[in-house]
């Protein structure tokens, strides 16, 4: 390649695919190290649950160096992204594959709303493994019935219907060896198969390989039904929209198509077909799908919508705010299978232990094979088969996919299980480290409090408190200011209509001012309106500063008339978050930017130790104090001012992930903002964790029983691969018990 035009793409790249075939742990390994021998790719992260594989790679690297080997491997590959498929080719002659980045950004780093056409998402009984596991059985069932029909077609009917299944099993073992995996689990079934043959037990070699292929087939239907968990939230998005243009009617387009600034038209029981901000119509929106919340929640002008929410009763104008490609459901997709692709510390420590166990078991069976004959006084050959025959179930008991796949397969579960519910994980270290935390760090804004101040007292000095809200209202009528549309909230939800103020103006540092009804009226801070508060107003003034509160003074003619008291509250369920927190023996602080004032109020409130007038950095003091002192510690906050601290802490969660900022900076995002879902995530991790230590004890359990018995002499080929795949079904079957659970 040239040092022209190509200089621009010399930089890594990024590249997904989907991949069909990939059903356990065994296949990513084979997976994973085929493609890290391929010149040009530098890492490469695999998802058995999520069937994606992500390559960083040169830049000049075609697709058909990742899509070849896998091909070769019997698995099938498409890129992640369509829109990759038909990006520009660089350097004039398609030096980048067709999964790859441009101008330095990454398609592959973006899943679709719409994925594309997937080979493995065909009906599980179509698939290349069921029609084996049928030719094969059907050959074992020809062969059985012959050989009961005439008995001398024994001979050759048993070892063809055994060479139906075995030929591609042994293909995929060779081509696993060559790609760098010679200790495959087709590696073990072959050698267990043509030993069998070799010793006479070609019809329970037959057989074997049969329950062998119905094995296989049971993990793929399992890892499809794990993978449909996360998959499933794209069929929330419609494929179609009614779009507004040019003043005509409404008409129907593929809401993949959707552009940034179209408005469109959802009717009422209509999904949302993109994130947007409605322009008018007012609706109740059921945003279960994407929250969790089952209360629908009222929206209007100016309310953001989330795709994939269904509007109930009213229509609505909405523009749009994403395409399709980053709205929220693509967004927590895509966190979801990139998470799946990050390995947890446990699944890491599996892996290792899995590269030494396979190998252990060959010299095992070998021992097994040699050192019990040689011993043995006056043995003879049938000494030799009997114990060459258990050395063959001992290798297929080795098969280590059950030990492999036990804690990604709880990961996954539980990383989907947490989507679902609108807690968005970045990957299994997270999920992992979330249960052993010992601290939270709240933010106080936005965070336990709803972000937004509310009027919390209307004190009138001899008025009625309409008449004192009307005025106020008046003045701030114009105003988008967060006091100004609180107390404006309050009108309106008392169903007072504000009179027209005139000659409004803001007294800077201290309100506004204007005429409402030919009068001279005020709106003041307490400190501008010192001079004309008696004594026992000032008193009352400065209580309701005292309990944390935003105290503005009314003014008629000079003279105070009221006053309107402001807080930002907290969150309806605040304190039922903090409290689920100390059932799980977890300390909860608050830290903010805030006065002292506030910051102790809202902390008396939510029985939390506060700590006030904190910059940036000494949040990150703080966190780092606690981490000196053997606490590891949770960091929540909404991911922008927070930022320093978040990073430091063992786990940054942000709360309202909706937002691109929360779901960049933090480890793990709140899709919907309750203080409550803090602790429901470290129920998930401890759940997660309890279930990851029973597949690996169900997984090495089993395996240990039938290795004690086969050596025995106890049990034979038929249990060795009962309970290799077995354990298999079961591991991945308690893995899904974690997508249903929901607290």
């Amino acid at each position: 390649m040239g040092d022209g035009d190509c200089n621009a793409h010399s930089a890594p790249r990024t590249s997904r695919y989907r991949v069909s075939g990939m059903d356990c742990g065994s296949c990513a390994a084979k997976i994973e190290t085929a493609l890290r021998r391929v010149p040009g790719i530098r890492e490469v992260r695999v998802s058995v649950q999520g069937g994606t594989v992500s390559v960083d790679h040169e830049a000049a690297l075609g697709a058909d160096a990742v899509v070849r080997p896998l091909a070769t491997l019997g698995y099938g590959a498409v890129p992640a992204d369509p829109l990759a498929e038909s990006a520009p080719p660089a350097c004039g002659g398609g030096c980048c594959g067709p999964a790859h980045s441009h101008d330095g950004h990454s398609h592959a780093a973006h899943s679709h709303s719409h994925f594309p056409a997937d080979p493995g998402e065909a009906p599980w009984w179509r698939g290349r493994k069921a029609v084996l596991t049928l030719a094969a059985g059907a050959a074992l069932a020809a062969a059985t019935l012959l050989g009961l029909l005439v008995p001398e077609t024994e001979r050759w009917a048993f070892p063809l219907a055994l060479a139906v299944g075995l030929v591609p099993v042994a293909r995929r073992a060779l081509a696993a060896a060559r790609a760098g995996t010679p200790f495959s689990i087709e590696t073990l079934m072959t050698v267990a198969a043509v030993g069998a043959l070799f010793i006479g037990a070609v019809e329970e070699a037959a057989t074997v390989l049969v329950l062998f292929l119905v094995g296989e087939l049971l993990e793929g239907v399992a890892a499809g039904r794990a993978r449909a968990g996360i998959r499933g939230l794209t069929a929330l998005v419609p494929d179609t929209a009614l779009i507004e243009q040019d003043g005509a009617a409404p008409r129907t387009v593929p809401a993949a198509g959707l552009a940034v600034g179209s408005v469109i038209l959802v009717r009422p029981g209509d999904r949302v077909a993109a994130d947007g901000i409605v322009l008018s119509g007012s609706s109740a929106v059921d945003e279960s799908p994407v929250t969790g919340e089952s209360v629908p929640k009222p929206k209007g002008e100016g309310d953001s919508v989330f795709a994939g929410t269904i509007n109930a009763d009213g229509a609505l104008r909405v523009r749009i705010t994403a395409a399709a490609r980053d709205n929220t459901i693509a967004r927590i997709v895509r966190l979801v299978e990139e998470a799946q692709e990050s390995k947890a510390p446990t699944e890491r420590l599996i892996d290792r232990f899995a590269r030494f166990y396979t190998p252990g078991i060959v010299v095992v069976a070998a021992l097994v094979a040699v050192v019990p004959p040689l011993v043995s006084a006056g043995s003879g050959g049938g000494v030799w088969t009997e114990w060459f025959y258990r050395a063959l179930a001992v290798l297929l008991i080795g098969c280590p996919c059950a030990l492999v796949i036990s804690t990604p397969a709880a990961i996954a579960a539980g990383l989907s299980n947490g989507a679902r519910r609108g807690l968005l994980l970045k990957g299994g270290a997270v999920l992992e480290a979330l249960g052993r935390i010992t601290t939270v760090a709240f933010d106080k804004t936005g965070t336990l409090t709803e972000g937004r101040p509310r009027v919390t007292d209307l004190l009138p000095f001899g008025g009625s408190e309409a008449e004192m809200l009307a005025a106020a209202a008046a003045l701030e009528a114009g105003s988008s200011h967060p006091l100004a549309r609180a107390i404006l909230a309050v009108a309106a939800g008392r169903g007072i209509a504000p009179p027209v103020a005139d000659e409004v103006a803001a007294l800077p540092g201290a309100g506004l001012q204007g005429r409402v009804g030919g009068l001279a009226v005020a709106l003041l801070s307490t400190r501008a309106a010192a001079p004309s508060l008696t004594a026992e107003q000032a008193e009352r003034a400065a209580a309701l500063a005292q309990a944390g509160k935003t105290v503005s003074v009314l003014l008629l003619e000079g003279r105070a008339v009221g006053l309107i008291a402001l807080r930002d509250e907290p969150r309806a369920d605040a304190r039922q978050g903090i409290e689920a927190l100390e059932r799980a023996d977890i300390r909860s602080l608050m830290v903010t930017g805030d006065t002292a004032e506030t910051a102790d109020a809202v902390a008396g409130m939510l029985g939390v130790k506060a700590h006030a007038h904190l910059l940036p950095e000494d949040k990150l003091r703080i966190v780092r104090e606690l981490q000196a002192r053997g606490q590891l510690v949770a960091k929540v906050g909404d991911g922008i001012n927070d930022a320093p601290a978040l990073a430091a802490a063992d786990v940054g969660i942000a709360m309202g992930g909706g937002t691109d900022v929360a779901l960049e900076t933090a480890d793990a995002a709140i899709l919907h903002g309750r203080v409550s879902d803090v602790a429901a995530m470290v129920a998930l991790s401890r759940r997660t964790m309890a279930n990851i230590r029973q597949n690996i004890a169900l997984a090495l359990g089993l395996k240990a029983v039938f290795l004690v018995t086969t050596v025995l002499g106890v049990t034979g080929l038929w249990p060795a691969i009962l309970a290799d795949t077995g354990a298999t079904v079961l591991v991945t079957a308690n893995a899904l018990r974690l997508l249903s659970v929901r607290s």
